[in-house]
């Protein structure tokens, strides 16, 4: 199986359902937007600010990963602010070949320069429009409640309220130790009486009990890496595995992992990409994702997670394309515009690029070529 190049990769059509729009500023705009704030970086060379965000989070640690934030996050606190950062993100993605992405921020981080939570959310809408109308990316826009605050069923109202206007989804981030999700489960109460979607940060710094919650007692209809779903597989002696009841639960139900690979290793949540459960999920039909997380944090791209899965796991067009596919259906964006995308980007665009590699006519050898005897090896 031909090997796509990191060019090739490049223009894939790629889907995105794990992105927090504060771990993912242009080095440049951090440095320009602290200048306006008067907020102070430990450095205002952008590549030595880039360095620097990517070697503080690289810690194996996702309270220390977090730490990072305070610097992206202290200078989007205007309107301007957060929609320019929100149309960067877009033409970024875009750049990237991203097709579609769900973008997630958390709108109680951003009022301390006097915005609403409505006019932190009606910014970052904007700046999402504006690149997309620019690229012709489709974003749809996840607000997330802090799991260390009290303030979960206040955002899940905030973002049933911007539904129609483009928030497609709830969602908990922060600490995971210590603030299991069904602390908030007034706030996923309201998302199900709403028939509003839910994503949860579950199963990166925690282990099975945060997935059980997430999935059982709040309904998540997507986990946020869902790395630690491998403390309940097991190897059996005959080079098989074992699923115990939850993760046989997780993949019978299909529920869709957001796995971040560059990410997950700097947290700690995977020791090495080499040994990121990914490469077994996807072995064993679970329904993964790839995603980037934050891309400055991390200093990555999917592109750039795609070439690192395709090294350590030898993934070829056949697993790109399956992965990819099983984010746009996984997307909380309506079914007829994830079969648009499927249909006239996705798959498109996949047949392109295997015709370009030589895959298509190895394809078309093997449909053609006699089929083997009955009983034949």
């Amino acid at each position: 199986m031909a090997q796509p190049t990191l060019e090739q990769l490049r223009r894939a059509p790629k889907v995105l359902l794990h992105d927090h729009l504060d771990g993912g500023l242009r080095p440049a705009s951090v440095i320009e937007l602290a200048e306006a704030a008067g907020h102070r970086l430990p450095t205002t060379d952008p590549a030595e600010l880039a360095a620097w965000f990517t070697e503080g989070a690289y810690r194996h640690d996702l309270t220390l990963y977090l730490e990072t934030f305070a610097h992206t996050v202290g200078v989007l606190q205007t309107r301007e602010a957060l929609s320019r950062v929100a149309r960067e993100c877009a033409e970024d993605l875009a750049a990237d070949g991203v097709v579609y992405a769900e973008v997630r921020f958390a709108p109680e981080l951003h009022t301390t320069g006097g915005l609403s939570l409505d006019e932190v959310v009606e910014a970052v809408i904007e700046g999402f429009g504006q690149g997309s109308a620019a690229t012709g990316i489709t974003i749809g826009t996840l607000c997330t409640a802090m799991r260390t605050s009290a303030r979960g069923l206040e955002i899940a109202e905030l973002a049933v309220r911007h539904r129609d206007a483009g928030v497609v989804g709830f969602d908990i981030a922060g600490a995971e130790k210590g603030f299991p999700p069904s602390r908030h489960l007034d706030a996923f109460d309201h998302c199900r009486q709403e028939n509003f979607h839910i994503t949860i940060h579950a199963g990166e710094a925690f282990g099975l009990p945060s997935i059980w919650e997430a999935i059982q007692f709040c309904g998540a209809e997507r986990l946020g890496h869902g790395v630690r779903i491998m403390d309940d597989i097991e190897p059996a002696t005959d080079g098989t595995f074992r699923l115990g009841r939850l993760a046989d639960y997780v993949r019978d139900r299909r529920i869709p992992l957001e796995m971040c690979p560059t990410s997950n290793v700097h947290t700690g949540a995977a020791p090495s990409l080499a040994e990121h459960p990914i490469g077994l999920l996807r072995h064993l039909r679970f329904r993964v994702t790839v995603n980037t997380d934050n891309r400055l944090m991390s200093s990555t791209t999917m592109t750039q997670e795609f070439a690192h899965l395709g090294g350590a796991f030898g993934f070829g067009w056949d697993d790109v394309e399956w992965l990819t596919i099983n984010a746009m259906k996984s997307a909380f964006w309506p079914f007829e515009g994830r079969l648009s995308i499927i249909n006239n980007r996705i798959k498109p665009g996949f047949a392109l690029l295997r015709a370009e590699s030589g895959e298509a006519e190895r394809a078309m050898d093997r449909l053609v070529a006699p089929s083997p005897p009955l009983g034949g090896r």
